[in-house]
């Protein structure tokens, strides 16, 4: 399979903050951010697989500035590394102040989409090359990010066994979807 290079997979897309879309506090509402890179991010995976694929986690979102109704959210999504089926996207999100021009970087995601076949089993996907500084650092940078992704999912499985699956306010109690 063919490696492809970040910018193949590279996705912009820009959106005004309306007042439906902020909280109390006047700024977006985090929520509708976490759903916007999900979307691009999806776009990135299908870009650089050109087969189905599945968002398999959302490793981190950090928010580092508010993002307000006088500003414009830019999400910037691409590939940045690929192990046998899965690929990890990151999200860069920077708001700009439609009046002043000025921009921040407002948040940072990565996430991780899994590419299957047309039995919905994991299918190979192809390896990435980065050119960009940002791309290299990002791609060299990866292994220790997949690497604390798997430590926290199987973290998260031994807390699972603790979990109740019993639904509130119930006598029943709902199988495991695991």
């Amino acid at each position: 399979m063919n490696a492809k290079y970040c910018r193949e997979s590279r996705v912009i897309q820009t959106n005004r903050v309306f007042q439906n879309d902020v909280n109390s506090h006047q700024t977006l509402f985090g929520g509708r951010l976490m759903r916007d890179i999900d979307e691009v991010a999806s776009i990135s995976a299908l870009r650089h697989c050109r087969t189905n694929c599945v968002t398999a986690s959302t490793d981190s979102i950090d928010f580092l500035s508010p993002i307000r109704t006088s500003d414009t959210v830019c999400y910037e999504s691409y590939v940045t590394w690929a192990g046998s089926s899965s690929m990890e996207i990151f999200v860069k999100i920077i708001a700009e102040d439609l009046k002043s021009g000025k921009r921040k970087l407002a948040a940072t995601a990565f996430l991780t989409f899994v590419g299957l076949d047309e039995n919905k089993r994991p299918a190979r996907v192809p390896n990435v090359i980065p050119e960009t500084e940002e791309e290299k650092r990002l791609n060299e940078t990866a292994a220790e990010r997949a690497r604390m992704r798997i430590e926290r999912k199987e973290k998260n499985k031994e807390w699972s066994k603790f979990f109740s699956i019993a639904i509130p306010g119930t006598d029943s109690v709902q199988s495991s979807f695991v």
